[in-house]
């Protein structure tokens, strides 16, 4: 069986992607976690990745690490399941959205980090991160304008493509970012997939509270 290592469900942005992905194509897996916290953390990590950071995607023989690289694998090892959309200009704008997500908007990760307990609430925002918000808004727009008839998500049906931006959809809901209509929707579809229902009900039963990543510390908001 594959098992996936991730880190702490509230905060771990980079290991919900390829678990939503498995949860959302019925991937039978085993999930190991490692608290980001854990001062052993990277020697347990390193225990099945070189690279001791979650993601881990374990395979039999195959060590697959990085989110994006997971969600190819899992789109090979299981082509039934597919991952991405079939048509090919709709499966090349997919791969290309997905790919500009594991590279970019920077600004707007680095000050709205990915936390499922905080209560919903605005705060303000640099110009380059509501920047990128803009950037992201049109993505999703256009991809749903184009592609995204028969579904609630970017091309329809759930993709490889929503996994990826599932992180950022909780961040534009958890920080009450004001946008668009259609992204609006797209955000509670994601919101009420079931995969991602389940991985959020996890991360609220979970204790421990990472100063980095609670943008109230030292207070930590719950809901």
């Amino acid at each position: 069986m594959l098992k996936l290592i991730i880190g702490n469900k509230n905060y771990s942005s980079w290991s919900l992607r390829p678990w939503l992905a498995l949860k959302a194509f019925d991937i039978p897996f085993e999930e190991i976690l490692v608290p980001l916290d854990a001062p052993d953390f990277k020697q347990r990590v390193r225990e099945h990745s070189p690279a001791g950071r979650v993601p881990v995607l374990v395979d039999g023989d195959a060590i697959v690490w990085e989110s994006i690289a997971i969600l190819e694998h899992l789109a090979e090892r299981f082509l039934d399941k597919a991952l991405w959309p079939a048509d090919p200009v709709a499966r090349g704008h997919a791969r290309s959205l997905a790919t500009e997500m594991h590279n970019g908007f920077g600004a707007l990760r680095s000050v709205a980090p990915m936390n499922l307990w905080r209560p919903v609430e605005s705060r303000e925002f640099p110009e380059a991160a509501l920047q990128d918000v803009q950037r992201i808004s049109r993505r999703w727009i256009e991809a749903r304008e184009r592609f995204g008839a028969g579904g609630d998500f970017l091309f329809g049906a759930f993709s490889a493509a929503d996994a990826m931006y599932a992180p950022v959809a909780t961040r534009i809901h958890t920080y009450d970012i004001r946008v668009d209509n259609i992204v609006a929707a797209y955000v509670e579809a994601i919101h009420a997939h079931p995969a991602f229902v389940e991985w959020k009900q996890a991360a609220l039963n979970e204790t421990g509270a990472l100063a980095e990543d609670e943008v109230d510390w030292p207070t930590v908001k719950r809901v």
